[in-house]
């Protein structure tokens, strides 16, 4: 239970009402233990009437007197059942809604690199199934856990206390059983790590499917895919019924046990009872209490079975909470100055780890506060791994990035994305609205401002022309529209943010150059005093920045305004006068 200790910290958090629910759990089970001792005096009050040593009026009102406490006793172990369920199991979901949360807040302090080596299948299966995994084990788990010890607790001393021989053989084959359990709760542990890893492979699998169905259909690829499944379902069924087999030896195993305690108890307590030693009612009362034990004998089998499944979740799960954010917000919330928007790369070089690939090479230059910018070059050629180190997603290998003179890294972390609208190539929308996908950008935004920036950003008469209009629910990643309007829409949620440093990555390519036209013309009426900076692989798109950055295999090629780039041979010019005769064609 090593990996477990992780979630002491919610156990010391949810103290008061577990031993609130510890104490309710004890009370129940020793108001069931009532049960036996008082059928016990009723099958004795019998014997004696039959002995003719009480009369038949003291008979009937002994009996009559031990049914209502047996019945009371029942009740009262039933209503403290319940408030242990009420309690206990309550304190499950707050943990499991805490450890969700912890989860959560640790993926979203970790860079993107982790993503890009992780499926999101099995990000989603670690928050899910593997936390529900742990809720039973601090619920159920706990719960019957004492249920357990408190019955063994008070049962075993209460036999050998009324019938030592009789008790001795009776719980003969509870040793036996410990063993049994003990070696089998090995192999669970195995096999339960086995079937979670499966199932966040089925996670990842189905989530791609899901994700690329038009993809799937477009190759006719239905087949295929229906074949891979086919084979990861045969191999998850028989990775479960690898862990059921092992689990289906339990119950097996404690009914034998437990009806070989009925036997003994049967056949030596009849030879006690044949030589006097005992009495009927005791021989009645044993057989309740090996009932009574017949339950969490069986449960502790289940027990090892949901430790063993939370130990294996909780083990997954702590690999990726001891993942250490590679990039770290060093400065206090409370030591921030307002960003300007001057930026400065000196000397910086950056290497994608995943890849290896080197994007940026010794690259310098300055953007003033204010100015527009545009980073243009093939593809590869790093425009976008700048775009990236300005929003600090990574940090550079060599070199230091400075926004306001100050490096980077010394900037709150937070108060350096909030000063940033981002654009990217690939506009991400969520499968909510469109308006709530604008107001993404500034949350408690009034419809008036999404309306406007929609018209900036030119897909207002798109959004008008849907039948429910700003309140078309898109479909997963924005698949409901085209993908000039989904650009768009992404612009319109950067200029509702209005922040002091745009930048614009490829942002225009899916529309067509009218549009992009007056797009770019409201946009440089909205960034106004803001820097701006634009990825684009069009000279349409840059030739009105203030500076132009040309950039080759993560090299600065080229800088400079239009005027002068064009007036001199190179990467710049030539590409001007391409894409120049490709539009008078």
């Amino acid at each position: 239970m090593r990996e477990l200790k992780h979630l002491n910290k919610y156990l010391k958090k949810y103290w008061a009402k577990l031993l609130i629910g510890i104490i309710i759990t004890i009370i129940a089970r020793i108001f069931q233990l009532v049960l036996p001792s008082y059928v016990n005096k009723s099958i004795t009050v019998v014997e004696n009437f039959m002995q003719s040593t009480i009369d038949k009026p003291l008979a009937k009102e002994l009996l009559l007197q031990y049914i209502l406490i047996i019945v009371g006793a029942a009740l009262l172990s039933g209503f403290f059942t319940f408030l242990m369920r009420q309690t206990i199991i309550y304190v499950s979901r707050y943990i499991e809604f805490d450890v969700k949360n912890e989860i959560f807040e640790h993926y979203q302090l970790l860079n993107l690199g982790f993503y890009k080596k992780n499926r999101t299948g099995d990000l989603m299966n670690r928050i899910s199934e593997d936390v529900n995994q742990i809720r039973m084990y601090v619920g159920p788990a706990i719960m019957y856990g004492i249920q357990t010890l408190t019955l063994f607790a008070c049962l075993i001393p209460l036999m050998f206390i009324k019938a030592p021989t009789l008790a001795a053989y009776t719980l003969l084959p509870l040793p036996i059983l410990s063993i049994l359990i003990y070696q089998i709760s090995k192999v669970i542990h195995k096999r339960s790590t086995v079937v979670q890893e499966y199932l966040s492979s089925l996670s990842t699998f189905t989530q791609e499917v899901f994700s690329g169905v038009s993809v799937i259909k477009a190759y006719t690829m239905e087949p295929q895919i229906h074949k891979e499944l086919t084979v990861l379902a045969i191999d998850g069924k028989e990775k479960s019924m690898s862990l059921a087999k092992v689990n289906a030896w339990f119950f097996p195993l404690m009914v034998l046990l437990i009806g070989i305690s009925n036997i003994t108890v049967i056949y030596v307590g009849g030879q006690q009872y044949i030589d006097g030693k005992i009495g009927a009612g005791l021989i009645a009362e044993f057989i309740l209490y090996v009932n009574m034990l017949t339950w969490p004998v069986a449960i502790v089998g289940w027990l090892t079975s949901i430790i063993q499944r939370a130990e294996a979740s909780q083990k997954r799960i702590n690999e990726f909470l001891k993942t250490e954010p590679e990039l770290k917000n060093e400065v206090p919330t409370n030591n921030t100055n307002p960003i300007q928007g001057k930026i400065e790369f000196k000397n910086v070089t950056f290497t994608y780890g995943d890849t290896d690939i080197t994007a940026l090479k010794n690259i310098s230059f300055t953007i003033n506060d204010g100015e527009t910018v545009a980073i243009l070059g093939k593809i590869g050629s790093g425009k976008s791994t700048i775009l990236d180190l300005i929003s600090r997603l990574y940090d550079v290998d060599s070199g230091t990035v400075e926004v306001d003179g100050v490096p980077i890294h010394k900037i709150n972390l937070t108060q350096l994305r909030e000063s940033i609208g981002a654009v990217p190539q690939d506009a991400f929308l969520f499968s909510d609205t469109i308006k709530n996908n604008i107001k993404f950008g500034k949350y408690g935004a009034t419809d008036q401002e999404v309306t406007d920036v929609a018209k900036k950003a030119v897909v207002h008469e798109n959004i008008e022309s849907f039948s429910k209009k700003y309140d078309t629910i898109l479909g997963e990643r924005g698949i409901t529209l085209s993908g000039g309007q989904k650009q768009r829409v992404s612009i319109a949620r950067a200029l509702l943010k209005d922040p002091e440093i745009y930048l614009f990555d490829d942002c225009l390519s899916a529309v067509d150059t009218e549009t992009e036209e007056e797009i770019l013309n409201n946009l440089k009426k909205a960034s106004q005093h803001k820097t701006t900076v634009i990825v684009s692989h069009r000279v349409s798109s840059a030739k009105n920045a203030d500076k132009i950055l040309v950039l080759d295999q993560g090299q600065l090629l080229q800088q400079g305004t239009h005027e002068e780039l064009n007036s001199v041979d190179g990467y710049y010019k030539d590409l001007y006068e391409d894409q120049l005769l490709e539009k008078e064609i």
